[in-house]
């Protein structure tokens, strides 16, 4: 839906709230036509059902209005009097329209001190978890988000099964896109395993404004731009055309930043011809084969001694192994006295592979040769031709286009470019795009497969590990105790803050026990 869309269904919202309230507004001694005030309105209701006049804001905070709205309907029926379990479950399933059938038909009496606490257990315990999942959403929406580390990517920097909180606001906090979502999950709600939001309505695109910009090298959490799959790593065939805010959330290194000309050349990147220089913590892995004299079965002593990242018998002999190693690693193992070659296992400069982007056949590219290309910055314009348009065919189709609410299909009629059947020459990028690749540069299904990612794409930035699991060990060896509470970016080795929080979890609880025990000293109970 489109702003003005939004605009004339929010219209029509009042209008049917006035015409279905007004004569309660007057029996609350408040004026009707206060009813019909749109914003003011709602303030007016809060004061009705006693509730602070802040709650109004949160029935325009998108999801969070989803939980709130049906709220107020209750909190409303009740407000005059209406507190059996059936009209409790008429307001809800009506969506607020059987608060209209009580303005006409019920001759009710407005209760002004009515008690807020709920009269029973259960009550208090709904009231409770209602009140966790607001808070918890704002929270998860707009400030911090917690994410899991699935795959091998970004290796030796961020590890499978670390437990991450990313922060929403460095990047400038994204609203909902998908109006009508369960809190708190992003495309599947667990268990069950079904699709956790409808695709419409749709509401338009908007940012807080940032922090700071995405810097080169910067890890950056995404929506995946050409997700079709229902959730992460499912394996069917079944396919989904999912909202941008929907799609599945990937973790990468973002080496290519606006406006930057990037090339790969034997896995690695140079940026304006210049090899990219990656941050100390980044270590970067490649594949190799390598053979031993001898048979080689502590495939976990290799893993630890040699900082290999994945490793593979390749025969029944433990003889021949395929491995992503970093760059120290590969030299330690050539020094092995039981090592017999090493092969580097990487394409050459002309082998075509028809996966990597941008998936045309003039492009012979593969993952260790790559470009040179270029990556859009907003507002720059660049000249269209067949030979560029497999680039910028997307961005000008789905990322400028289906997705912002506009037509641009793109053809090519000979040596002629078209937009929507005219022929165009030149185009003018209206967001910013980013190059995301991962360290581990043979096992990481990154850019080079499916292309740029654009800026509204962007979800935040991994600021903390709290928590990280090795599923491969036992017992408490499971927790890698030393990459609790450390930072994801800085330089030299990741510093654990896990004692700090300890201690500032004791003197919480030491300060808590004091001040209630104070309380009740005080009032004598």
């Amino acid at each position: 839906m489109t702003l003005t869309e939004w605009f004339i269904f929010f219209l029509i919202v009042q209008l049917i709230h006035f015409a279905g309230t007004w004569k309660l507004y007057r029996k609350a001694g408040r004026k009707p036509w206060e009813a019909a005030i749109p914003v003011y309105n709602a303030v007016v209701l809060m004061k009705i059902i006693n509730r602070p006049w802040w709650y109004t804001l949160l029935l325009f905070i998108p999801i969070i209005n989803l939980i709130m709205f049906p709220v107020v309907w209750v909190e409303t029926l009740r407000s005059f009097g209406k507190n059996s379990t059936t009209d409790t479950v008429l307001g809800v399933v009506t969506l607020g329209l059987y608060i209209a059938y009580v303005n006409y038909t019920q001759d009710v009496t407005y209760i002004q001190d009515r008690e807020l606490k709920p009269k029973s257990g259960s009550g208090e315990w709904v009231s409770s978890i209602l009140f966790a999942v607001v808070v918890a959403t704002i929270v998860h929406t707009y400030f911090i988000q917690p994410f899991t580390i699935p795959t091998s990517s970004l290796e030796k920097t961020l590890l499978v099964g670390d437990f991450l909180f990313v922060s929403k606001m460095h990047y400038g906090a994204r609203t909902p896109m998908t109006a009508v979502s369960f809190p708190m999950v992003h495309d599947t709600i667990p268990v069950a395993k079904v699709k956790s939001y409808t695709k419409k309505p749709q509401i338009p695109y908007f940012r807080f404004p940032a922090f700071q910009d995405i810097q080169r090298n910067d890890i950056v959490v995404f929506n995946w731009p050409t997700d079709t799959v229902p959730y992460f790593f499912y394996q069917g065939p079944e396919t989904f055309d999912k909202p941008i805010d929907k799609k599945s959330n990937y973790v990468k290194r973002a080496v290519g930043i606006p406006g930057d000309s990037l090339e790969l050349r034997d896995g690695y990147v140079y940026i304006n011809g210049k090899q990219n220089e990656l941050p100390d913590r980044a270590r970067l892995q490649f594949a190799y084969g390598f053979t031993t004299k001898e048979p080689l079965r502590n495939i976990q002593f290799l893993k630890d001694r040699y900082d290999i990242t994945e490793i593979y018998p390749m025969s029944n002999d433990y003889k021949t192994f395929r491995a992503n190693v970093t760059e120290e690693g590969i030299e330690m193992l050539k020094n092995n006295p039981n090592i017999d070659q090493v092969i580097p296992l990487r394409a050459k400069p002309g082998e075509a592979n028809p996966s990597i982007f941008p998936h045309h056949p003039s492009y012979k590219w593969n993952t260790s040769h790559f470009g040179p290309i270029y990556i859009p910055k907003a507002g720059v314009t660049v000249a269209i031709t067949p030979e560029s348009i497999p680039f910028y065919k997307r961005i000008i189709e789905v990322y400028e286009g289906e997705e912002m609410g506009v037509e641009q299909k793109v053809s090519v009629q000979g040596n002629q470019v078209l937009m929507n059947g005219t022929p165009f020459s030149d185009y003018t990028f209206k967001q910013d795009y980013y190059w995301m690749m991962g360290d581990n540069r043979n096992n990481s299904e990154d850019a080079r497969m499916w292309g740029y990612v654009p800026h509204n794409h962007v979800v935040g930035k991994p600021v903390f590990i709290w928590m990280s699991w090795d599923s491969n060990e036992k017992g408490f060896n499971k927790i890698r105790w030393d990459r609790m509470f450390t930072t994801v970016g800085g330089d030299g080795e990741p510093v654990s803050y896990f004692k700090y929080f300890l201690i500032v979890l004791a003197g919480w609880f030491i300060f808590d026990f004091i001040r209630k025990r104070k309380k009740k000293n005080d009032t004598g109970l």
